[in-house]
């Protein structure tokens, strides 16, 4: 990633020098199908780029970014400059500006196979090509060249010359001239970031949403009362996924979001026409390109899955469609601001998706799931304020993290509390209306928010989005000779004491039951807080800190609320109560104060017994985890052994056909080990084994593979057979992965070999073959390569695009190595490259991090059973 990089100083600069009037952007994709060019030169397409510009400053330089193999002329003002002397490879020197400018750039820009720029993807299944752009923060230059940063806005016009037989889509309702040029209208001001082009021979659905304003209602852009508002709606996907295309859902739920929306925003759709692309090979869950939102086509499912799926895909495209507001309409400034649509948006998922659509229970989720994520990222030695310090686009990277989506989230769920809905709502109402297509900063933000609410914003975000780290909040109970609370306190700890408005609930047992008898608010400030509400209420047994998830907190049990937990977890009626408490004894695990196989054993008892699908599918993945991270060596055979025979029992008491089967199966593979485990999967492939009311569909099919992979139980023809029954660009990513999952040192090296020392593969496959190399069951095997790791990661990082590069660095750490010699062996590379690339290290450090905290984990586990 050489000269790739862009620092917030020079974005500064090139802000205080330039403002932008328009792009007019000329593509010919017509190079995207037929044969590859001869040599061994990247496969390219022609890119045309005008920028008209202004400089307040006559005779100032700056650049232009762009990233390409070759650049055919340039042209500013009319003068011709001479490309080998202006472009270095990822910019454009620009110098003696005039007051007015246009620059014309002709490149040839390379199509991407790593999900970044204009990625390509050729379809196995039948040989169609498909095309999509993903740039966030920084790859809009991949594909056209432009000023790259969110601050520069500009109105775009794209034209794109395609192969026949193709459809375009842009960011502005398009139109195929007679010249096979698709024209599109230009788009309000947006950032380089957000604009997109999708083409390809993609099956199409459309619908339309309307919506009558009354005449009490304000609307921006003349939109008075009693205006219709009509969008045009789409939603695509490659051909050979058209059968398991449900549309009608997708456009029910994005209905739904729109008129949640409206009612609380005050302000009509901005951006005209609303399609939604789900596309192949891609890295993140979805973006936000106004017009145009495109998403992992694995939101398309091919077989049975959950509810918990289906809530999954309603709150990404709610929270895309909040960014229509929050980050498209206002933009930040910088990515040091980067929250102020990330955050935003991840708590608007959830809020429109349980205000607007039948997932009712989505703060169940969000407070077991997506809170997870944000405890994780805020204990990491790379932890950071809500409101981060960006130096670079490196760093802007590597900040699409639990803190800047999950805990900014819950920031915003505690600050509804903190000033009330309408309040909150009100300002962004006002934050809408008064920047409306311009760049904002916090401050812009708190403005409005203290105008609404009347309350003190600057020390709450000196609190909340200006400090890093998570506190834990503990009940200290006292109680007089009839069993009454005398008083009930709550402790908080942590670097950073903060406010919290938090409910604290009593549960005691009634019968077969664990429910509340009362409950009291209460704002949480300093070290110790009395709750004076509960006072003289009868001994709970179960107090629980945080009740109905209002503020962001870790939560810590006394005695006995954690001897209750033990014995009656399963016995607690409220859904959200039972995942607070889940979530609190997982981070308990984590921090080493619980030992692994207690919390597996928690699994086991009580996980038969959870009602919510998305609660019970964390718990599995909870339970792996501290199997495979957590528990002390000498126990993870017997540890192994339980879970899959909990599994395969919990599996056939589920209810036939139901989710919860479904979900069983699959941690039954998961986790089985023995040859009995194995034999039975292999008798539901190939129907010699039954159990009643398991589909055992494709996808089903690829789950039961991969452990008979990776135990030797299925060899190379076996996964061949696999993928003639399942010959599509999924089937081809499954097998990648379950023969990388084989047990042998031959396999281990050539998939080493085909991620760390060749690009040869696509984003999807080395994701893919990462999963498969990297089994628990083969540390020995794996051993090699911890050596290797370090030799290689800085290399790979110079060389490889940030997406492959993160994905290596992650991917391939050798966590399963766990022991002080890994742990030595990742100081040394640390202190013995000082001056790599600062996200480099970021990401080792966080990796450095995860093992010294299973370390700690396996040390608690084994003295547990020692004792």
């Amino acid at each position: 990633m050489p000269g790739e990089n862009l620092s917030r100083d020079e974005a500064r600069r090139r802000a205080e020098l330039l403002s932008v009037d328009g792009y007019e952007v000329a593509l010919d994709l017509r190079s995207a199908v037929g044969d590859a060019p001869a040599g061994s030169g990247p496969r390219t397409f022609r890119s045309v780029t005008t920028i008209r510009f202004r400089c307040p400053q006559p005779g100032a330089s700056t650049f232009a970014d762009l990233i390409a193999p070759a650049v055919t002329e340039v042209t500013l003002n009319d003068e011709k400059l001479d490309p080998a002397a202006v472009f270095d490879g990822s910019r454009i020197a620009l110098s003696n500006l005039a007051a007015e400018n246009v620059l014309v750039v002709d490149a040839q820009c390379a199509y991407s196979r790593t999900g970044e720029g204009l990625h390509r993807f050729v379809d196995p299944e039948d040989g169609e090509v498909y095309l999509y752009t993903q740039y966030e923060p920084a790859d809009a230059r991949r594909v056209f060249a432009n000023f790259e940063q969110p601050d520069l806005k500009a109105p775009f016009r794209f034209e794109v010359t395609a192969p026949e037989g193709w459809t375009v889509w842009s960011n502005g309702e398009g139109t195929l001239g007679g010249d096979d040029v698709w024209r599109f209208a230009g788009t309000k001001p947006i950032s380089t970031y957000i604009t997109a082009v999708v083409a390809g021979p993609y099956h199409y659905k459309t619908d339309v949403y309307t919506r009558t304003f009354d005449g009490g209602t304000s609307q921006a852009e003349g939109s008075g009362g009693g205006t219709t508002l009509e969008i045009q709606l789409g939603a695509l996907c490659r051909k050979g996924l058209a059968r398991h295309f449900d549309a009608d859902d997708i456009f029910l739920v994005t209905k739904q979001g729109l008129d949640f929306f409206h009612d609380h925003f005050d302000y009509p759709y901005p951006f005209g026409k609303y399609d939604q692309a789900f596309v192949p090979e891609y890295n993140l869950g979805a973006m936000e390109n106004p017009g145009c939102v495109t998403f992992r086509e694995e939101f398309i499912f091919r077989g049975k899955v959950t509810q918990a799926s289906y809530e999954r895909r309603a709150n990404v495209i709610l929270h895309e469609m909040a960014h229509m507001w929050f980050g498209d309409l206002v933009t930040m400034v910088w990515w040091d601001d980067l929250w102020l649509k990330e955050s935003f948006a991840d708590f608007m998922g959830s809020f429109s998706m349980v205000g607007a659509t039948r997932f009712s229970n989505g703060w169940i989720t969000f407070a077991n799931n997506r809170k997870s994520w944000a405890y994780r990222a805020d204990q990491l030695p790379s932890t950071h304020p809500v409101t981060a310090d960006i130096r670079d686009l490196q760093d802007a990277k590597l900040n699409f993290d639990g803190i800047t989506y999950a805990k900014g989230a819950s920031v915003l769920k505690q600050l509804v509390a903190y000033v009330g809905q309408d309040a909150f709502l009100e300002g962004a109402r006002r934050y809408f209306k008064r920047h409306a297509y311009g760049n904002t900063r916090l401050a812009d933000l708190l403005l409005v928010l203290e105008e609404v609410s009347g309350r003190d914003m600057a020390s709450w975000s000196r609190s909340w989005l200006e400090t890093a780290g998570v506190n834990s909040l503990t009940p200290v109970a006292t109680y007089d000779a009839g069993d009454r609370i005398t008083e009930l306190a709550v402790g908080q700890d942590g670097d950073e004491l903060r406010p919290h408005r938090v409910a604290v609930g009593l549960y005691r047992n009634e019968g077969t039951d664990l429910v509340r008898y009362a409950r009291a608010e209460v704002d949480v400030t300093g070290p110790r807080t009395v709750v004076e509400a509960l006072a003289g209420a009868e001994r709970p047994d179960l107090i629980l800190v945080n009740d109905d998830d209002l503020t962001y907190c870790k939560i810590r049990f006394d005695e006995s609320s954690l001897a209750t937990l033990r014995a009656r977890l399963g016995a607690i009626t409220d859904p959200l109560a039972r995942a607070l408490c889940w979530s609190a004894l997982w981070n308990l695990t984590r921090d080493a104060l619980m030992p692994a196989r207690d919390f597996i054993d928690l699994v086991l008892r009580f996980a038969g017994r959870e009602s919510d699908i998305g609660v019970l599918q964390m718990l599995h993945a909870w339970a792996r985890s501290a199997l495979v991270h957590y528990a002390a060596p000498q126990w993870r055979e017997e540890g192994g052994r339980l879970l899959a025979q909990g599994a395969l029992r919990e599996l056939r008491l589920a209810e036939p056909g139901s989710q919860h089967q479904l979900t069983w199966a699959r941690f039954f593979a998961a986790t089985a080990t023995s040859a009995a485990d194995l034999q039975l999967l292999d008798g539901l492939l190939d129907g010699t084994a039954k159990i009643d009311g398991l589909d055992v569909d494709q996808e089903l099919r690829w789950a039961f593979v991969e452990p008979l992979a990776s135990r030797g139980a299925a060899d190379e023809s076996f996964i061949a057979a696999e993928l003639a029954r399942d010959d599509t660009a999924s089937g081809k990513r499954h097998q990648v992965r379950c023969l990388a999952a084989r047990p042998s040192a031959a396999v281990k090296d050539q998939a080493w070999a085909q991620v760390v020392e060749s690009d040869s593969l696509s984003n999807a496959l080395v994701e893919a073959t990462i999963s498969g190399f990297v089994q628990p069951g083969q540390r020995e095997l794996l051993a090699p390569y911890a050596a290797k790791y370090f030799d290689a990661i800085e290399r790979v990082w110079e060389e490889r695009s940030i997406q492959i590069g993160m994905d290596v660095v992650k991917g391939l750490f050798p966590s399963l190595q766990d022991d002080e010699s890994t742990l030595t062996a990742t100081d040394d590379w640390l202190s013995t490259h000082a001056g790599a690339a600062p996200a480099l290290r970021r990401l080792v450090l966080e990796a450095r991090d995860d093992l010294a905290r299973a370390l700690r984990a396996q040390a608690c586990d084994a003295a547990s059973g020692a004792a």
